[in-house]
């Protein structure tokens, strides 16, 4: 009986490529990994990555995507007034998340009065759908 784990490491070395019948076959030398397609473009660098998570992990949360979508639903501007009834949570609790969506660079807060007004920073979910999409 092999050792646990052993039957994976001899297919991770090399090209991994789909025969013309579905199965996976694995090409170990060179001359064989024409299977194995050539980067499309160039990957994100260490810094770009960092930033990328940083906007990911805001909209990771259903209350953040709700207020980007009534932020934007407001013709991209509000205040956090208008925000806390739709999302059913107290004012600091949604000044907390638009803190964060701040933070990740999705929005802007310009301070009225008493009153914190939050819209969208024109073009940021364009530029993040478009890293997203880009091969």
């Amino acid at each position: 009986m092999p050792r646990r784990g052993a039957t994976l490491t001899r297919g991770i070395d090399g090209c991994q490529c789909p025969g013309q019948d579905g199965r996976v076959t694995t090409a170990t030398e060179p001359t064989q990994a024409v299977c194995c397609s050539p980067l499309q473009g160039a990957p994100l660098s260490a810094e770009d990555a960092q930033t990328l998570a940083r906007t990911v992990k805001a909209l990771a949360d259903p209350t953040r995507l709700r207020l980007v979508s009534l932020v934007a639903a407001h013709g991209g501007e509000a205040c956090v007034c208008d925000l806390t009834e739709p999302v059913g949570l107290s004012q600091p609790t949604v000044s907390h998340h638009l803190k964060v969506l701040v933070d990740a660079g999705l929005m802007t807060r310009d301070k009225r009065g008493v009153w914190a007004y939050y819209a969208l920073v024109p073009g940021a979910l364009a530029d993040l759908a478009r890293v997203l999409s880009t091969p």
